[in-house]
């Protein structure tokens, strides 16, 4: 509520109607990041944020593209399946304002995560546990389809990341960071989030 009541926006769960709160019990239930965590989660990073797109899986209302807005992202891309929850993202793009704000490129998409076709730029993929195991394995196929036909830069900030072993199972994806309530992921060639370094895949967790 604070969060909103600054920025004049409507993110929170509480007003969540019934019919997406039932649909949360078999997806996902809606629940926005919080302020301190995200600015946790970005400090972990070694990037250059305007080289980067970054892409909301399970957007919500969008306060994580507001959050994200305050970096000097390349863009920043929602992706909300429940059409409701995207209206009000559209919303709350539209009545943001920020004097810090350093991304003006930000919208939200209504679509299915594990059918939205990723962008080509090098990317950070913000996950919230936003997606069952099975849509969660499509969404890692498709981005292991979309790197083989554009090699480039991805890392995947996992917060609260209950299904965090099917990603350690994946072995084009390398562990970077675990922190009390995120995980970061990087690709195995992904050496910008490193900070620049070309070490060797195996040395990648070890440069963090």
């Amino acid at each position: 509520m604070e969060y909103d009541w600054e920025h004049h926006v409507n993110t929170t769960s509480g007003t969540v109607a019934w019919r997406e709160r039932l649909l949360g019990v078999f997806l996902s239930a809606y629940q926005p990041t919080e302020p301190a965590a995200f600015q946790e989660m970005m400090r972990a990073l070694k990037i250059n944020f305007s080289d980067y797109t970054f892409v909301d899986l399970g957007s919500g209302k969008g306060r994580t593209l507001l959050m994200a807005s305050e970096y000097p992202f390349r863009r920043v891309i929602g992706v909300e399946l429940l059409p409701e929850l995207h209206q009000a993202a559209v919303h709350n793009i539209s009545d943001y304002k920020s004097p810090t704000q350093l991304c003006s490129q930000v919208e939200s998409v209504c679509s299915d995560a594990s059918r939205f076709p990723l962008p080509d730029d090098p990317l950070l993929l913000y996950l919230f546990n936003p997606l069952p195991e099975s849509s969660l394995q499509q969404v890692m196929l498709n981005l292991e389809d979309s790197l083989r036909r554009k090699p480039r830069d991805v890392g995947i900030v996992y917060h609260n990341p209950i299904l965090e072993g099917q990603l350690n199972q994946l072995p084009w994806l390398k562990m970077a960071r675990h922190g009390d309530h995120y995980a970061i992921f990087v690709h195995e060639n992904s050496w910008g989030l490193l900070g620049g370094r070309s070490p060797a895949a195996s040395k990648i967790v070890s440069a963090w």
